[in-house]
């Protein structure tokens, strides 16, 4: 039986990752979740998942927690302008540890996008076709989480702010991802693929009206250009840096370059993704006394 390793396995998608490949009755010694600190982990390997110290940041620890590697994910780093170094520091150390494939969350349309977060993905998918190794390229649209986790906000100021004009996200709960991400990872299949994944597209105003649907209080999307918009990030507390990188990436929302047609994810999921509303609703519910 193959092993199933997942990177960063106590972040919020890697966790994920490793409940559904236990919920798949995969057993728990054919799981290892690579972490940075194993005490975060300990229920983990209470449950028999094989728990690794692994640090982006340290290549010798990643020599040691990918040593016999087979089917990796490698969640990508969190941290904007060090991805690079972090990936490449996974991609050797999976390789020289025998990976026999390497599955990679990387951005939705990475192909052609002006999305500033998509650079550093670029450059790891070349480095992963260079590699030698098969590869699985998840090009991961937003999560609908992005904005849920905003909800108090929204409902606080009764607005949604923004840049992003009418352009679509075809996002997705992070949980439909880390379902897709399984699906990628128990698949036998020969040489590399790509998959575009995200969910039915909205725009803003109409995440404003789901909010409004579901929480019973009015929520507006006030549509603003996009200088404008930093100045509120920055009032918001934004250094001007973070601010203009945000708005960014509503400019590119707005040049649709966070929507796809593709059904990758309904068919990797083997079921409907999950709708706008419902996450929303589990949001709502978990912040509502």
């Amino acid at each position: 039986m193959p092993t199933y390793t997942v990177t960063a396995a106590t972040g919020q998608l890697g966790r994920l990752v490793v409940e559904e490949l236990l919920a798949r009755d995969i057993a728990a010694q054919d799981v290892v979740a690579v972490v940075r600190t194993p005490s975060k982990a300990a229920d983990l390997a209470e449950r028999g998942v094989q728990v690794r110290e692994g640090d982006y940041e340290r290549p010798e620890s990643l020599t040691a927690a990918l040593h016999d590697v087979d089917r990796l994910l490698m969640i990508s780093g969190s941290e904007a302008g060090q991805r690079i170094p972090q990936h490449t520091n996974v991609i050797d150390a999976a390789k020289a540890g025998g990976a026999t494939r390497i599955v990679y969350t990387s951005i939705l349309n990475a192909d052609d996008t002006t999305n500033p977060l998509a650079g550093e993905h670029q450059e790891t998918e070349r480095m992963l076709h260079a590699s030698g190794v098969p590869i699985t390229l998840l090009r991961n649209g937003w999560y609908d989480e992005n904005y849920t986790a905003q909800l108090a906000q929204y409902l606080d100021h009764g607005e949604i702010v923004g840049a992003a004009g009418s352009g679509r996200i075809s996002a997705a709960a992070r949980k439909d991802y880390a379902v897709a991400a399984v699906a990628a990872l128990l698949q036998d299949e020969a040489g590399d693929h790509t998959y575009e994944l995200g969910g039915p597209s909205f725009d803003m105003s109409e995440l404003a009206a789901a909010v409004s649907e579901v929480t019973g209080s009015t929520v507006v999307y006030r549509d603003v250009p996009a200088a404008e918009y930093v100045a509120v990030l920055r009032g918001n507390g934004l250094d001007e840096a973070t601010a203009q990188f945000v708005a960014s990436i509503d400019t590119s929302i707005a040049h649709g370059d966070l929507e796809t047609s593709s059904d990758d994810l309904t068919r990797l999921l083997g079921r409907a993704a999950t709708p706008l509303a419902d996450v929303v609703r589990a949001a709502h519910a978990q912040h509502t006394p």
